[in-house]
This record gives C-alpha cells, structure tokens and sequence, in this order.
C-alpha cells in the first residue's frame, strides 16, 4: 500500500536526504494510514522544525534521531563481520588460475552478516569490493560494489545469415562498416543520434538523479566504454545438436561487450556512496557496504540498476542492427546476457536471495551464454548445467593475468601486431593493455567449469575494434 505522502512531497516539506525520506516513507507505511495528508504534512513540518522533542516518542524517534543536526542528515549502523566458522558456504572453481587477492576477497564478503553464499570463477581476479568473477547470494539486501561500476555489461552474440567465408570476402565492407556505425570511449556517442524504446522509460522520471541523466543516455546511446569492450565479427562453428536449433556448421557472427556506459557508473558511485554512510563496516569490507531492498533509497538503487541493465541492452541492440543494416546482413539469432547485476532467485534450499553476479555469466539449467576468450583466442557459447554449489553461474571470460598498468609495461605494440598477425585478427583501435598475453588461458578456464556449463558453439574473432588508449 502506497503512503498517502510521497517522496516527492516529501522533498518540499524539506526531507532532503535519501534516508529522511525513506524513513518517513517506511514509518507512515506502518504507522500513520488512517490520518489525513494534512495532519501528516503538519506532523513532518513540526518534526523537521523541533527534531528534539521528538526523540522519545515511541514512533517518530528514529526519523527525529535522524534529523537531529549532530547526525548531519545520516543515520549509519554498524556491522561486525563473521567468523570463518559462522560465514556462508562458498565454492571456488579453477583455484589454481586465481590469485590470492581474489580469494581473501570473497572470503570477506561470506563473513558478511546479509551473506547466504558465494561461488568464485575460474576467471576470478581482485576487483573493489566483491572479486571480478565473484557471485554472492544475500538476504534482503544490494551492494552496489558487488554489481560493480559499469552496471548490466554484457556480451550479445549475433548468428549471421552468412557462411564462415564472408568474413574474409567483404573484410573492407565490414572494417568500413565497424568504423562508421561504432563509437568507443568515454565521451560522447555515434555522430549520428540514435533512438531506442529504452530512452522513454517512465523510469528515467523517478529520481532527481535519473531525470539528470537521461540526456546522458541519449548522446551515448549505441557506444562503447574503453578497457576490454569490443565490437567484432568471427566465425562461429556450431556443433551437432546445438540448443539453437540451427544446423551444425560454421557461420559469420557480431559479438559485442559493453555496459551501461556514464549511467550505470554513475548509478554505482552515487549509491555506493549512500550504502557506506548507512552501512558502516570493517576496513577491510567497507566496499561492501548493502542498501537494505525495504528502504527506499535500496529500492531506488534496485530501479535504477534495472534501468541501467535495459540501457546496456538497448546500446547492444543498436550496435548489431546498425551493422546489420549497414552490410545488409540478416540476423538468425541472438544470444546476450548480463554480468555485473543482481538478480531476485531463489536458492537450492528454497531461500529467496539477492544473487549478485559481478563478472560472472547466469548458467541456469538451458540458459545460453557467451564466454569470450581474447582478441586472438576463442570465445564459446555456452548452455548453462544449472549448478546450485556456483549459484547457477559461470565464468564471463578467460579473465585477466595481469592488470592493464603491468601489460602496458609488459608488452610492446609489434609483440601485439605479431599476435595478431599469427592469428589472422584485423584490429582497430585496441591497445597493449589488452594483450592476448594478459589473459588467461580460455581452454583451461573452460575445462574448469565443465560442470557449469555445455558447450555449444566455438567463435574465433576476425575482425576487431576495441578503444585506443
């Protein structure tokens, strides 16, 4: 049931904080539903004005205890972690390719008091807060670091009405066509404006800070980030009895990674914020700070990330129908998912979570995925086995070896070239810091998840674009 006095009016009463609102929202849902939205405005002005005389009521202390000018606007509550004995179940894939770091880090957030369990992939590396390939089920509760900065990045695999030597054929048409319908790096978008269904979202209305984006979203509609994002045509081979249904062989195909481009990074930072004044936690977890899913500023964080998600969606869908268009290529099929989200599941025991996946693909029973390798090696699509001890996950790539600061040190731009040269890889843009070299080996990490998913198909890229840093 909906208060009779929303957030909004809230606002102009003068509850300015994300918290003050949602604690008055939280109290009037439970407190105040036979009074009339008079009385109630009277009451919260009075409150607002003359906190102190409120702090021992019985109803009104906590918001008052808020207000109160010696909290500054932010009412925090301190969380001690586990001990090992009491933290959640956790289950490692492929130990020996992850580095310590990784694994102190999702050890760290199993002590969590929200934790219910984790997994980490055989793809697994540090991040902030949760690891890159990390996945940790929680109890009523969002962290934001544990979705991770660019919210909803995905993979999206388009099956082409070409055989496997269109690629070589038309190699001018395709570079022609990637340079002109694709944009990378972190300003602005394509030349020509872009529009998708998702820009109209009744969503992009519900937050001051949503309503201050969405231009942003607009102008980088269709675009690419920097790092490991890429736009890039291969051959896929499909093998016998493949899940799509489409006769075994081998066929030209899009694939592309990207997310949420300056919206979700600035949906991460804005609530990441919001999570570590309310969640006060460990140094060694204060990255792991949770928005509880019953306050308001966790279901804000909850509507935002979703929004987030289907804008890195909608930037995929413009990416390959622009460059269908283009080479006047008709798709067969498309396969995408997220990684970097946070999904309402239910365990294997029955319990209902809030399953973060950051850097992970979902492989739920049949569920059909996209693990890429490198710009030279292999990528796979994949059909999920639906494993309960990785929370119905899998790796979302090979993973990187070594960060882009060390394989900028690394390697040189003709150790590059000869790579490429050897693999019969074109490259535009891309850089040294994403070297074949600083990734992981594809073939091991995919032996290490033989019983997360099945392999349905083997891409090999021919014709890359990445950011030139």
């Amino acid at each position: 049931m909906k208060t009779v006095i929303q957030s909004k009016e809230l606002s102009k009463i003068g509850y300015k904080t994300d918290i003050s609102r949602s604690l008055a929202i939280n109290i009037l849902s439970k407190h105040c539903k036979h009074q009339s939205k008079e009385e109630l405005k009277k009451l919260l002005e009075d409150i607002i004005k003359q906190p102190e005389l409120w702090r021992n009521n019985e109803i009104w202390s906590k918001l008052a205890l808020h207000l109160s000018p010696e909290n500054n606007g932010v009412i925090s509550t301190a969380y001690d972690l586990y001990t090992d004995a009491d933290a959640a179940p956790g289950k490692v894939y492929g130990s020996k390719y992850i580095d310590t770091t990784a694994k102190q880090q999702m050890n760290i957030a199993l002590k969590l008091p929200v934790a219910l369990q984790g997994a980490l992939m055989p793809d697994a590396h540090a991040g902030y807060g949760l690891p890159i390939g990390g996945v940790l089920a929680a109890n009523n509760a969002v962290i934001p670091y544990a979705v991770g900065v660019d919210i909803g990045c995905r993979m999206a695999l388009t099956i082409l009405n070409e055989d496997e030597k269109y690629v070589q054929r038309y190699a001018h048409q395709i570079k022609k066509a990637i340079e002109q319908h694709t944009h990378f790096g972190m300003d602005g978008g394509l030349a020509e404006p872009q529009y998708h269904e998702v820009l109209d979202s009744p969503l992009f209305k519900e937050t001051e800070l949503l309503r201050n984006l969405q231009s942003k979203a607009a102008r980088q509609l269709g675009s690419s980030g920097s790092g490991n994002h890429f736009v890039e045509f291969g051959v896929i081979e499909l093998f016998d009895n493949n899940e799509l249904n489409i006769p075994a062989g081998k066929y030209t195909a899009l694939l592309s990674h990207s997310g949420s481009r300056g919206l979700g990074a600035a949906i991460a930072m804005h609530y990441t914020q919001i999570a570590q004044q309310v969640c006060k936690l460990p140094r060694e977890a204060k990255n792991l700070a949770w928005l509880d899913l019953d306050s308001e500023t966790g279901q804000e964080y909850w509507l935002s990330m979703t929004l987030a998600g289907d804008y890195a969606k909608a930037c995929h869908d413009r990416i390959h129908y622009n460059l269908s268009k283009a080479l006047g290529l008709k798709p067969m099929v498309k396969v995408e998912n997220h990684h970097n989200f946070a999904w309402k599941e239910q365990l294997e025991d029955g319990t209902n979570a809030i399953v973060h996946r950051k850097g992970a693909t979902p492989a739920h029973k049949g569920q059909l995925g996209i693990i890429p390798g490198s710009m030279t090696t292999a990528g796979y699509l994949v059909s999920g086995m639906g494993a309960a001890s990785a929370i119905n996950s899998a790796s979302h790539g090979a993973g990187r070896l070594m960060s882009r600061s060390k394989a900028k040190d690394s390697f040189t731009n003709s150790s590059l070239k000869k790579l490429l040269v050897e693999a019969g890889v074109s490259l535009i843009g891309g850089s040294t810091e994403e070297s074949p070299l600083a990734y992981k080996d594809i073939e091991s990490v995919m032996q290490m998840q033989e019983e997360l998913v099945k392999i349905q198909g083997r891409f090999m890229p021919r014709i890359v674009r990445m950011n030139k840093d």
